[in-house]
């Protein structure tokens, strides 16, 4: 499947993006393990999210679909069940690294396995700790790729510093925690996303944060809840730079996720010159939400690293395309985790922008891109990552002539109907297959 892009006039619009992933991953595997029912509003059905629905269920948990609200009947704390076949995340790094965390704590075995791109990303790093815990994880190259086997162990609690911020990493080892004795505590090198602990907290655990430190004990329980779960920043982002660097264009984002460990993608995009409005608006499933107004202007490059870098990793793809568009460098470094993310996405990002005469030299740790320059439509490739898709997509939109990106089907991991809402917003596209 194939997007053809054409050079678009101004985008105008008001618009609603859909519910954020890692949320959606979580409301659902976190209820899970509550009494009683939960439903969800709002969630995410791109198919990473509906691999997690997928996971739960063959564990044993009921989830209902209703009228596009997922109804969770949560098994308890105990009540999971070994799966009768192999658990299957499909692209979803979330899901298996959240997994092993969860799994650990039971009694029962389980494999868990994806598709080619998870089964090259690695497991170590999640697996290392929760080993330290007690856990048993066994997978190829020493436990470090799937698949991966978990065999349900008594854990223990530890307190782990984590050599890099991640946010998977850590939620790993607190949902762990929630089946070990003692109280398990991790300290960051700098802030991840927290709607982990966002969420548990909700859910009646007994967790705390101080200082870049949490630490999370054995509950006797967690409750259901009812949540609404808050428009997706990480989507957001890709409209919000399409708006900003295509002349005359006017965008509001409704109900858009602000959690603060998120928001740095707004931070450099302001930094750049982008000319944009935040609302407050009411808090949802404990995240705060907010309504964004954006509208085209002159960027300039920027220098970005060190802590900004957890709060906007996922962004970096489409920050990339915003940089193209600017005068001047932008520089991204202190981002080496995109060497793992679904593609290599310091490769990919380079060898796609270059496509559209985009100068772009390629660092160890992030990307060198020298903006200013009028980009020529190009034949690209999502290389089967949704981000990669999506960010070149928004680049066609302010290239000479027509864009083609192959394997368009990628983007409906996190964003199912972009293409209709950058058609709402008057942009020329269409899928063909």
């Amino acid at each position: 499947m194939k997007l053809i892009v054409e050079m678009a006039g101004a985008l105008k619009g008001q618009v609603r993006v859909p519910g954020d992933k890692s949320i959606s991953h979580r409301a659902v595997m976190f209820t899970s393990l509550a009494d009683g029912v939960s439903r969800v509003e709002g969630f995410l059905f791109g198919a990473d999210c509906l691999s997690t629905v997928a996971c739960m269920r063959a564990l044993g948990v009921p989830v209902d679909i209703e009228d596009g609200t997922v109804i969770v009947h949560g098994v308890g704390m105990h009540g999971l069940q070994e799966p009768d076949d192999v658990l299957d995340v499909g692209n979803s790094g979330t899901t298996i690294r959240l997994l092993l965390g969860l799994l650990s704590g039971q009694t029962f075995h389980s494999c868990l396995t994806g598709d080619a791109s998870i089964r090259r990303r690695p497991m170590g790093r999640v697996a290392k700790p929760l080993l330290s815990m007690g856990a048993r994880i066994d997978g190829r190259r020493d436990g470090d790729l799937a698949p991966l086997s978990v065999r349900g162990a008594d854990l223990h609690s530890i307190k782990y510093q984590m050599p890099v911020a991640s946010a998977q990493v850590k939620s790993a080892i607190l949902l762990a925690g929630l089946f070990a004795s003692g109280v398990t505590g991790v300290r960051e090198p700098s802030p991840s996303r927290d709607h982990t602990e966002r969420m548990l907290k909700a859910l009646g655990a007994p967790i705390s944060k101080r200082s870049g430190y949490t630490e999370i004990g054995r509950p006797a329980r967690l409750r259901a809840m009812d949540m609404r779960i808050p428009g997706d920043l990480s989507s957001a982002a890709f409209l919000l730079v399409a708006t900003l660097i295509v002349p005359g264009s006017e965008l509001i984002l409704e109900d858009v996720g602000v959690n603060p460990t998120r928001t740095g993608i707004l931070d450099v995009l302001g930094a750049m010159g982008a000319q944009f409005e935040i609302e407050e608006g009411e808090p949802q499933a404990g995240e705060p939400t907010a309504r964004l107004a954006a509208r085209s202007g002159p960027l300039v490059g920027a220098t970005v690293g060190g802590s900004l870098i957890p709060r906007l990793i996922d962004e970096i793809p489409i920050l990339a395309v915003a940089a193209a568009a600017a005068e001047g460098t932008t520089e991204i470094r202190d981002a080496r985790e995109l060497r793992v993310k679904e593609t290599d996405r310091i490769r990919t990002v380079a060898e796609e922008l270059r496509k559209f005469g985009v100068q772009v030299a390629e660092l160890e740790d992030g990307l060198m891109i020298e903006g200013g320059r009028v980009l020529k439509g190009a034949h690209c490739r999502s290389h089967g990552d949704h981000r990669i898709a999506m960010a070149m997509a928004v680049a066609g939109l302010v290239a000479e002539g027509e864009t083609v990106v192959e394997g368009w089907e990628a983007a409906d991991v996190s964003f199912p109907g972009f293409v209709d809402l950058l058609r709402e917003l008057g942009a020329r596209v269409r899928v063909e297959e």
